[in-house]
């Protein structure tokens, strides 16, 4: 019998429920580090158009979504995956070619726009990109935001520094909250009411998680109440945040989750060289997700010698003896 307060559920019904043409979608994770891969696959398999996209310093995530012609507008800080590709390729494409929209921020700025939707306020100040072309530059117009009701009416705002007693600073930067409708985080383990923990380091997973209106958590473990009451003060995420969790070991791959696996090097210059020519992405997306169930799919496309060969070192988090040329 199912408890009340158990919120597991599978995957696609998580993004069935959540995630609508058109919405205001964050997905967490950091350039090849803890991307929640299995979600951004399923969001494509189910033809999901026209998102409204905000990440902090995302990469491989962000990258498969705009090629698949998932989103429509991103706000963002950095979009890369490490050595694969310094700037994600698809997403640098799309913004040459215009076929999306894009708001740049500073990476603190960012942290500053999810925490302060986390904290239920309107904007958080700061010193972060005065003297700079972020301020100057913006990605959307002032007739679309006048006509969004989510969108802020200004990207950011320069004002005085009100307390004139304190010299530290003649000038602030005022940036927007982040609410997105739906959250996608990754993470090692969650019990089945949704309190998490993550592993290493977390990046702008707790904001992103608490900023948005809904969240999906995808874990590595999903374990009893009582593991995650042991060493508490481990745990970043209480229950009272999440609306579904959805056991999916490997849910990170091909990048990389702490304690568990490492990315995977042959997966991912192999994309990089698919990404960079259109008939050869096309073919990327109907081997490796249209025509595939599910993550477990992917990984028995894959093989498992080259999951074998990704496995952590329970000593160091990370895999030993990895090529990662």
């Amino acid at each position: 019998m199912k408890l009340a307060n158990d919120k597991v559920t599978s995957l696609k019904k998580a993004v069935t429920s959540f995630v609508r043409n058109g919405c205001h979608l964050s997905i967490g994770g950091f350039t090849i580090n803890r991307n929640p891969m299995a979600a951004v696959y399923e969001i494509i398999r189910q033809n999901i158009t026209g998102l409204h996209l905000y990440v902090h310093s995302n990469g491989q995530g962000v990258d498969e979504l705009i090629g698949a012609g998932c989103v429509a507008k991103i706000e963002i800080a950095y979009g890369g995956s490490g050595k694969f590709a310094a700037t994600c390729i698809r997403f640098k494409k799309a913004v040459q070619e215009g076929t999306i929209q894009v708001e740049d921020y500073s990476n603190y700025q960012m942290t500053l726009r999810f925490l302060a939707g986390a904290m239920g306020v309107p904007f958080l100040p700061t010193r972060s990109s005065l003297g700079t072309d972020i301020i100057a530059k913006w990605g959307f117009p002032a007739a679309m935001r006048c006509a969004e009701e989510k969108l802020p009416d200004q990207k950011l705002i320069v004002m005085d520094n009100p307390f004139n007693g304190w010299s530290g600073a003649d000038k602030v930067v005022l940036v927007p909250a982040i609410t997105p409708d739906v959250t996608f985080i990754h993470v090692q383990k969650a019990d089945r009411r949704g309190n998490c923990r993550m592993q290493g380091l977390t990046f702008a997973d707790v904001e992103q998680a608490k900023a948005a209106r809904h969240l999906v958590v995808t874990c590595e473990e999903l374990v009893d109440d009582d593991a995650l009451r042991k060493n508490s003060e481990q745990n970043q995420i209480p229950f009272i945040h999440v609306d579904a969790v959805v056991h999916i070991p490997y849910g990170a791959y091909p990048t990389a989750c702490y304690n568990h696996y490492d990315y995977d090097p042959v997966y991912l210059k192999a994309y990089a060289i698919a990404a960079k020519n259109d008939r050869l992405f096309k073919a990327y997306l109907d081997s490796h997700i249209l025509t595939l169930a599910d993550q477990q799919g992917l990984l028995d496309l894959v093989g498992s010698e080259r999951i074998e060969r990704i496995k952590a070192d329970p000593r160091t988090g990370y895999a030993a003896d990895l090529d990662r040329r």
